[in-house]
């Protein structure tokens, strides 16, 4: 096939990857906290984006929480309104659920300085428990990737 004369030569390419880890148990409350999950990445141009991907581990008794992700501090991904619920279940039982947030983010920095991404977790109500990593036997990772734009 032809390649389409309107994508620039190198457009699309992954420059450099980068990837972080953490295993620590974090119990949350209702403010937004630190999951102890944070990458860091040096973009070569300003122009690039950076592509955030986050397989975040959690566990919920009852009600639950929400995970967001910053650009060292500015909150890029969250849900909207103050909600701290987008990882829920029903209130009218207890439950002790565990899973993977996994999210997505195709972030425009428009830097060339060194950027650190990191989650932070937050519960949604006290009746509950909202962990992150729990019994530091479940792993969380976040893989950073600088795409040439």
């Amino acid at each position: 096939g032809t390649i389409p004369t309107s994508v620039a030569p190198g457009k699309g390419k992954i420059l450099q990857v980068v990837q972080g880890e953490t295993t620590s148990l974090v119990s949350h409350t209702s403010s937004y906290a630190d999951t102890g999950l944070s990458a860091s990445i040096t973009p070569s141009s300003t122009s690039n984006k950076i592509l955030v991907q986050v397989s975040q581990h959690f566990r919920i008794e009852r009600y639950g929480g929400a995970i967001r992700i910053l650009r060292d501090s500015t909150s890029i991904f969250e849900a909207g309104n103050n909600q701290n619920y987008q990882l829920y279940s029903d209130p009218s039982a207890t439950v002790n659920y565990r899973d993977y947030a996994c999210l997505n983010y195709l972030d425009n920095p428009s830097s060339t300085s060194a950027i650190t991404y990191k989650t932070q977790g937050s519960r949604h109500n006290s009746g509950g428990v909202f962990i992150t990593q729990d019994d530091n036997i479940y792993k969380s990772t976040i893989t950073l990737m600088e795409i040439v734009a």
